[in-house]
């Protein structure tokens, strides 16, 4: 599993971070999803990596790298918190402009990176989301039927006791589907007590600050610098709770592209040969701005 790839714990102003980096070439840095780690994306960073330098960390709160003291804000754990995180990394690695990509909950904290730090982030990719604001703003019946977990999440204490009790009913998957090494990782990770509350935090932050944070960014008119990608599972169900999915970002994402793969929402290990040639193509594009 990414033959080639460092592995190291990388130590940054706010928070301590599991790291795989690997490759040559213009930097890309792959964020995962929940209730993944950063192995999720095994089968896609070797593909990039013959033409970019492809860094894959672990998001604070996540897998291996450290979590956040609690607040009644849950700001540690808010996706611009992660975002200056993202940042962080990438200087330390010597980067000061890269490309990003997010795949679920990563993507909130992709989005959140290119809208703080546009100075930063030359291509912006979202797998399978949408801006927080937007999603909350279309709340409905068939919303909260279809996610009704972002609330469960969302509330004190129950959902760590809920999950805990038997983790791999709660979460399922298999070494099949993502790989024998990653299935490992993944598992150790939603066994351990302080993962499962870390990416708890995550929703918490989803539910308050980080709406917050959207909702500012649209009364002041601000949108995405940088070319942007949305790329969806047809199988998962982004059209069926929003129809056009592209309609959704327009308003934020000037410069914008995008379209559904034949695939579930673990597309990194599902689809990974289709996922990279779209990230790839993505990756060489100018902005149109």
């Amino acid at each position: 599993m990414f033959e080639g790839f460092r592995l190291e714990m990388v130590d940054l102003p706010e928070a301590t971070l599991r790291v795989r980096h690997g490759g040559n070439g213009p930097p890309v840095l792959l964020l995962h999803g929940h209730p993944r780690t950063h192995a999720t994306w095994h089968r896609v960073a070797p593909l990039l990596a013959a033409h970019h330098t492809v860094v894959c960390p672990d998001l604070r709160g996540f897998g291996q790298s450290s979590k956040p003291a609690d607040t009644p804000d849950h700001e540690g754990s808010s996706k611009r918190a992660k975002a200056r995180d993202c940042v962080a990394l990438m200087r330390h690695l010597g980067f000061d402009r890269f490309a990003i990509v997010g795949h679920d909950r990563g993507s909130y904290t992709a989005f959140r990176t290119a809208m703080d730090h546009p100075q930063a982030i030359t291509h912006l990719a979202v797998l399978d989301g949408v801006p927080i604001a937007e999603a909350l703003g279309r709340c409905n019946a068939r919303f909260a039927q279809a996610w009704w977990h972002w609330f469960f999440y969302g509330q004190p204490d129950k959902p760590e006791r809920a999950i805990l009790a038997v983790p791999d009913a709660w979460y399922g998957g298999s070494s099949d589907m993502m790989g024998a090494e990653a299935y490992v990782d993944y598992r150790a990770a939603i066994h351990d007590p302080d993962t499962i509350h870390g990416m708890m935090e995550d929703y918490r932050a989803g539910l308050g600050i980080d709406r917050d944070h959207d909702e500012a960014d649209r009364r002041a008119g601000r949108t995405l610098a940088c070319p942007t990608l949305a790329l969806w599972s047809l199988r998962d169900d982004l059209e069926a709770l929003y129809g056009d999915v592209l309609s959704v970002w327009r308003p934020w994402a000037p410069d914008l592209r995008g379209r559904g793969l034949d695939c579930g929402h673990h597309m990194a290990e599902e689809a990974p040969e289709e996922l990279a040639r779209e990230l790839l193509a993505f990756l060489t594009t100018e902005s149109e701005r």
